[in-house]
């Protein structure tokens, strides 16, 4: 059986391996360094599984070792936000924390893919490339997925029709300069931009780059959950079963879009050995200077890590 190993068991986490395990296309380990909390998520979840029908293997534990023979690591560690806090704002403290699990999946996981949830998402996808010096394709981030489904949400409320006639593209870093694009974002093949005037289209755009804030507003003590565990199991599921997937992720560019050394949002093949192929579309120029300024606070947030010698 295949075997996905979640690094976190908090909201993220645990909602994960219940998607997981009810998708059952592997089994999963939690692991937390958190005394007994891996161990109660994973009791829990797979008590419910005679009434919810899945006989997915769910093991909590606060040994690392035990993800030895990982098809895929999700890293979910680390310092939720609260109100009035950026992405951003959580550097120092999660570097610190995804370095040191980077460092055990190295020790025990070294032939899995990781895939990235702790934010600023997309400068942990640097950490974690750095510290584990795996191949480049075996780190990706969890942002697209997570941003498209806000998008293609909000579309589908506005135009009234069912979410699952909706598409949506994504690209740039995980946070406030994120790029939706309207264009390569379809209801029934026809693009947005084409079914909604622009300033309903731009308002649509600031809720979805202010997704997860307006979350975290509501719930003031924590952040999204439910919406991240889903983009991370459809990612998942994709690389367990080589499905060969295009959807938005952070990955590491080199060159494409004209963007080198950073991990950054754009559309992916993912496959089971990760990242297979990078799609460059075609943008307006308007576009393309949006990524390049996504791109560049990224790059800005990974100078301040390695001015301070986190990494």
């Amino acid at each position: 059986m295949n075997k996905v190993s979640i690094i976190g068991s908090g909201n993220v986490g645990a909602s994960l391996a219940l998607y997981i395990a009810e998708k059952k296309f592997a089994d999963v380990l939690l692991v937390d360094v958190v005394e007994g909390l891996a161990e109660g998520r994973a009791l829990d979840e797979i008590e419910a599984s005679s009434i919810r029908g899945y006989d997915t293997k769910i093991e909590g534990t606060k040994d690392p070792s035990k993800m030895a023979d990982s098809d895929v690591v999700v890293i979910t560690a680390g310092l939720a936000r609260r109100p009035g806090m950026s992405r951003a704002d959580l550097l120092e403290a999660n570097s610190k924390i995804v370095k040191s699990v980077s460092q055990e999946i190295a020790s025990y996981a070294p032939n899995s893919v990781i895939i990235m949830v702790t934010n600023p998402l997309d400068v942990m996808c640097y950490v974690a490339l750095k510290v584990t010096g795996f191949a480049l394709k075996r780190v990706v981030g969890m942002a697209g997925v997570l941003d498209a489904t806000r998008f293609r949400y909000f579309v589908a409320k506005e135009l009234k029709v069912s979410v699952v006639n909706t598409t949506a593209m994504v690209l740039g870093g995980h946070g406030d300069s994120m790029v939706p694009l309207p264009r390569y974002s379809t209801v029934c093949g026809v693009p947005v931009s084409e079914l909604l005037p622009k300033d309903k289209l731009d308002k649509l755009i600031e809720r979805t780059r202010k997704g997860g804030a307006e979350i975290v507003k509501y719930l003031k003590t924590g952040s999204a959950f439910w919406a991240p565990a889903a983009a991370i199991s459809e990612m998942a599921e994709a690389i367990i079963k080589d499905k060969m997937r295009i959807l938005p992720c952070s990955a590491y560019l080199r060159g494409e879009y004209g963007i080198e050394g950073l991990f950054v949002g754009v559309p992916v093949k993912l496959g089971r050995n990760g990242v297979q192929e990078i799609i460059e579309l075609t943008l307006t120029p308007d576009e393309r200077e949006a990524l390049h300024t996504s791109a560049a606070a990224v790059k800005a947030t990974i100078e301040k890590l390695e001015d301070q010698r986190l990494i």
